[in-house]
């Protein structure tokens, strides 16, 4: 009798710690499967072709959206403030290094903060696939290469070291951006499934009908002081210059980088926004808040709190956690644009807007071609003298959930749409 208790008890004690073990299992996040190249390659679109510097630095501020928001703000509410000058401006700022490093380039900060979707997977994917990121950017260069519309010019010196492709500036002391439409540079896109992201907002920036040969060149921003970051192609990483980054921010020190100068995120500049992927929140908890952490592991619910935090820094400011999907409908809608729903889930990046169509600000191609079409029409319409943007005077007109609003610009005549683009400026130095 005592044995058949003992067995009993041992079969029970069993049974739970089974139980146990498969609902630990089933409640640990899911981590969804490492981005393509074919999707790597239309995300990195926008932006493969910028100076490697630039570029780099763009890739590791991606990983601090809620600082590249606030960076954002800041820079709206500076708007003759660019290159250097205002880097000396946000010296005693918390942000990243990185981050801080984008105020000289007001036109990056405002494609980053207008799509923040496309801004959390580019984080995603730097941060988990930082080979394949690299590998993506230099197909995507071969491809412009092959179609002539990457080559040295005043803006840009293009070559090549071994099999890599290397942009950097023409003259160091200035940097410029190029805007270009992916459609054009990259020749037929092969991948008709992941169509490349695209933002038209930023040629507000450039003057004239600059995009009908592709490629538009804007005023040089003199930001050689903004500059700390480049590829280190053969080796898969990116190299910091750690006496440059000191100029940007001060109490940037050598414990900020890994062995070699390599680059390393801080997760103490991340917030509350969670990481995609189980091997990074697995590398980065320990180094997180412990709020942070709390959200992290909640699986889906983590996506949400990542969402409703980079809605509430847009709609308030605020870095607290909550739903703050409705916004600033006021002070804030010029910034905020068509979203009111903060940062939607991975994988969406189209959402509907008030009038129930389908609107975002870099316009993807393919799908019937609906987008390739308005490329061509705007290209049509340049060729004719009434390019998105000119240098004159005069006003573009821009949808904006379902209305119309009409905004003084620097350019003229052309007509920009784009689920909440960028306002339209024009080109500073």
């Amino acid at each position: 009798m005592k044995l058949l208790r003992s067995f009993v008890l041992w079969w029970l004690a069993a049974s739970i710690v089974l139980v146990s073990a498969v609902q630990a299992q089933g409640n640990a996040p899911s981590s969804p499967p490492p981005f393509k190249a074919e999707e790597l390659d239309a995300l990195l679109a926008p932006i493969a072709l910028y100076p490697d510097s630039l570029l780099t630095q763009i890739l590791m501020a991606s990983t601090y959206p809620l600082e590249v928001v606030q960076a954002a703000r800041w820079s709206k509410a500076n708007p003759k403030l660019s290159g250097d000058a205002a880097l000396r401006k946000v010296e005693n700022e918390s942000w990243d290094v990185s981050v801080k490093s984008l105020v000289a380039f007001p036109n990056v900060l405002e494609m980053m903060n207008e799509k923040l979707d496309w801004t959390q997977k580019l984080s995603d994917a730097f941060l988990a696939q930082q080979q394949d990121v690299m590998a993506a950017v230099q197909r995507l260069r071969q491809r412009a290469q092959a179609n002539g519309h990457l080559e040295s010019n005043a803006q840009q010196v293009v070559r090549t070291e071994t099999q890599y492709i290397v942009i950097e500036p023409a003259q160091p002391q200035t940097i410029y951006v190029p805007a270009y439409n992916p459609t054009v540079v990259y020749g037929a896109w092969p991948y008709p499934t992941y169509p490349p992201y695209y933002y038209p907002g930023v040629t507000a920036w450039y003057p004239g009908g600059a995009l009908v040969s592709g490629f538009a060149w804007g005023l040089g921003f003199a930001a050689a002081g903004a500059i700390y970051g480049g590829w280190n192609w053969g080796r898969g990483d990116v190299d910091i210059n750690v006496n440059r980054a000191t100029n940007i921010d001060r109490n940037f020190t050598q414990n900020n980088v890994n062995v070699g100068n390599k680059w390393q995120h801080n997760p103490q500049h991340r917030g509350n926004v969670g990481y995609r992927d189980a091997a990074s929140r697995e590398r980065y908890a320990s180094q997180r808040p412990a709020a942070a952490d709390r959200g992290e592991y909640r699986g889906r619910d983590g996506d949400r709190s990542t969402r409703d935090n980079l809605g509430g820094e847009r709609g308030g400011h605020r870095e607290a956690i909550g739903d703050n999907r409705a916004g600033q409908r006021g002070g804030d809608r010029a910034e905020m644009g068509s979203h009111r729903d903060g940062l939607p889930n991975h994988g969406d990046f189209d959402r509907s807007n008030r009038s129930g169509q389908r609107s975002n600000a870099f316009e993807g191609v393919g799908n019937g071609n609906r987008d390739l079409d308005r490329g061509r029409a705007s290209t049509t319409q340049m060729q004719h003298g009434g390019g998105h943007t000119a240098s004159g005077g005069g006003n573009y007109q821009r949808p904006s959930g379902g209305g119309s609003r009409n905004m003084s610009a620097g350019g003229g005549g052309g007509a920009r749409a784009g689920g909440g683009g960028g306002g339209g400026r024009g080109g500073r130095r």
